[in-house]
């Protein structure tokens, strides 16, 4: 199993960027999955994820109204469309699946300068 997050980046506060997640191995169609973000010096956090079944999705509270997850099952990609980023944002962000996490991947860096 292999996630392959991309699309992280520099960007000034305001900015946008749309994260992918590459699964290999793993049928996301199938699962729970996430977006989690580590910041310098604090723990890792969920940020979004989106239900199996009913493709139910949830955001916390600090992203609500700014990033929107969605999956291609096609191509077996997950994304993280990031909207009206703010320097809080700053992280490395990885996906992954929920409950019962895989390997997780390098991650994506995302830093938004003030």
């Amino acid at each position: 199993v292999q996630l392959v997050e991309s699309g992280g980046g520099l960007v000034q506060a305001g900015g946008s960027l749309r994260l992918s997640c590459a699964a290999s191995g793993l049928n996301l169609d199938d699962y729970t999955i996430g977006w989690f973000r580590q910041a310098p010096g604090k723990e890792r956090e969920g940020v979004s994820c989106n239900s199996r079944s009913v493709r139910i999705t949830h955001y916390a509270d600090a992203v609500k109204g700014r990033f929107t997850i969605s999956r291609d099952n096609a191509v077996n990609t997950l994304y993280l469309q990031m909207n009206s980023l703010k320097p809080e944002d700053t992280g490395v962000y990885y996906c992954n699946r929920i409950p019962n996490s895989v390997n997780w991947g390098q991650g994506t860096q995302v830093t938004v300068s003030s």
